[in-house]
């Protein structure tokens, strides 16, 4: 049920006339979770925990943009989560998740879910690369030579922070991503 409820906010939040990243939904947070589901199952990780924090992870750039996303996403799951009375002990395990899953800002991870969400993420890259340009080009606002240099960057970012196994998985496109972006 409570994973229903999440899902449903952040699909009706990222269908919105307001939201600051058009095609999110299918093009980052579906991978996110699907990811989330494949490693949690190989990990033996809490796979409600993940589910949740995978679905709320980014929700902050949704509503109020990228810049400290990982922080309104954790302010927003917090909120909802208490709305639809989530035990406080679980919503602090879904928020650490969400606060360490950026590439870009080192925090340490202190669960196996808070790692398997990062690579989620970072994993879920890889299969968008149109969408990573597209939000390069026009949310962005990057030329060319900037969108290519964005994504690249952004995709050794993602590439860096996955474990062995999850390499294994994503490979075949990190290479052909490397190629396309030369």
């Amino acid at each position: 049920m409570i994973i229903e409820d999440v899902k449903k906010f952040v699909e009706e939040e990222c269908n919105k006339k307001t939201a600051m990243y058009k095609g999110a939904l299918e093009e980052h947070f579906i991978p996110v979770v699907k990811y989330s589901k494949i490693l949690g199952k190989k990990e033996g990780a809490d796979l409600e925990i993940l589910e949740i924090a995978a679905w709320l992870h980014d929700i902050g750039s949704i509503l109020y943009g990228r810049e400290n996303h990982h922080i309104t996403s954790c302010k927003i799951a917090e909120k909802k989560l208490k709305e639809w009375g989530y035990p406080q002990n679980k919503t602090e395990k879904v928020k650490h998740c969400i606060i360490s899953h950026r590439g870009s800002i080192k925090i340490v991870r202190e669960s196996k879910e808070a790692n398997i969400l990062a690579e989620a993420d970072g994993m879920s890259h890889f299969d968008s690369i149109a969408g990573l340009l597209k939000s390069a080009f026009i949310e962005e606002k990057k030329n060319v030579k900037e969108a290519k240099e964005y994504v690249k960057e952004k995709l050794q970012r993602s590439w860096d922070k996955l474990s062995d196994n999850a390499k294994n998985i994503i490979k075949p496109k990190f290479d052909a991503a490397r190629l396309l972006l030369k």
